[in-house]
C-alpha cells in the first residue's frame, strides 16, 4: 500500500492507501492521549514467542512507503539485523486497532513496531539501562519519530522496565538460526544458575535445557551434533525417571563431552559434570 502509487490513481484512492499505513496502530498523531490500560489485563501473562524465522505477512511489507512526508524502505531480510536506539511504547489508545500486518493490536501481547524490518519477525530486545531482555514479535510499523527506533507494546514496555520512564535505550536483534542456538544456550545457562546443586530437580532442569539446546542446533542445521546431544538427553531423562542419580550424572557428563566436542567447551565446563 505504500509503494509508489501508479500514475492516474484517483486522489481519494491515493489518500486511502497512504492512510492505511500511516494509520497503523503505532503511528499516533491523534488528539486522544495514549497511556496504560483502562481495562483489566496482566502484562506478565503472555509467553515470549519461540525464536523462529517467520514467513512474511501478506500486509505491511511494501518495497517502500511514505509517512508524514518521509519515505521508508522495507528491508529484504532481517538476517544479521542488530540495532541500538531509543524505544517508546503504545497502549490503550491503539488497543484493538489494525496493525500494519493486519492483525489487531493487543497491548497485553509481547509485540513491537519497527519502520524497516520485514514483518513479522522475532527479535530479542534488551533494555540497555537495566539489562532486562525479552523476545517479542515485531508486527507493526513505527515509530515515526526521528529519535526512536522501536515502539513496544505496553506489556513489553512493562517487562523491559520502559513503561514508567516512557522511553529507554535498547538493542534489538532479529532471530537467525545462529542466534536461536545462542539464545537456547543462554536459557540453559540461566536455568542451571537458578537451580540448587546436587538435586534431582537440577538434573531435570539440566536435561530439559540441553534438550532445548539440541533442538536449537537442529534448527541451525547442525543435525549430527543435535542428535548426539538428544541421545544423551534421552538417556539422562530415563535415569531421572528411574531415580538413578548416578545414571543421570553420567548422562549429563556425556552431554558435557558432546558439547566440548562440538566446539562449545565454555558451555560444558562446570555445568554438566
Amino acid at each position: 500500500m505504500s509503494r509508489h502509487l501508479p500514475r492516474g490513481w484517483p486522489l481519494w484512492l491515493a489518500l486511502l492507501a497512504a492512510l492505511a499505513l500511516a494509520g497503523c496502530a503505532s503511528s499516533g498523531g491523534g488528539i486522544e492521549r495514549d497511556g496504560p490500560p483502562r481495562i483489566a489485563g496482566d502484562p506478565w501473562a503472555a509467553a515470549e514467542p519461540e525464536p523462529a524465522v517467520l514467513p512474511r505477512s501478506r500486509y505491511g511489507n511494501p518495497e517502500q512507503y511514505e509517512v508524514f512526508g518521509k519515505r521508508y524502505r522495507v528491508m529484504d531480510s532481517s538476517a544479521g539485523f542488530v540495532q541500538r536506539g531509543n524505544a517508546s511504547w503504545y497502549g490503550q489508545k491503539f488497543h484493538g486497532r489494525r496493525t500494519s500486518s493486519g492483525e489487531p493490536f493487543d497491548m497485553f501481547a509481547l509485540t513491537a513496531a519497527h519502520r524497516e524490518l520485514p514483518i513479522p519477525v522475532i527479535a530479542q530486545v534488551t533494555n540497555l539501562n537495566n539489562g532486562r531482555s525479552i523476545r517479542l514479535r515485531i508486527n507493526d510499523r513505527g515509530p515515526f519519530h526521528d529519535n526512536r527506533v522501536l515502539d513496544l507494546s505496553w506489556a513489553a514496555a512493562v517487562r523491559l522496565g520502559v513503561a514508567e520512564a516512557g522511553t529507554a535505550p535498547v538493542e534489538a536483534a532479529a532471530a537467525t538460526a545462529a542466534r536461536r542456538a545462542r539464545w537456547a544456550g543462554q536459557a540453559a545457562t540461566a536455568a542451571i544458575a537458578m537451580t540448587p546443586d546436587d538435586s534431582e530437580y537440577r538434573h531435570r532442569v539440566l536435561l530439559a535445557s540441553l534438550t532445548l539446546r539440541a533442538a536449537a542446533l537442529q534448527a541451525a542445521g547442525d543435525a549430527r551434533r543435535a542428535e548426539a546431544l538428544a541421545v544423551h538427553a534421552r538417556a539422562g531423562a530415563e535415569a531421572v525417571r528411574s531415580a538413578d542419580d548416578a545414571g543421570a550424572a553420567a548422562a549429563l557428563n556425556n552431554l558435557g563431552v558432546a558439547l566440548t566436542a562440538a566446539g562449545r567447551p565454555g558451555e560444558a565446563v562446570g555445568a554438566y559434570a
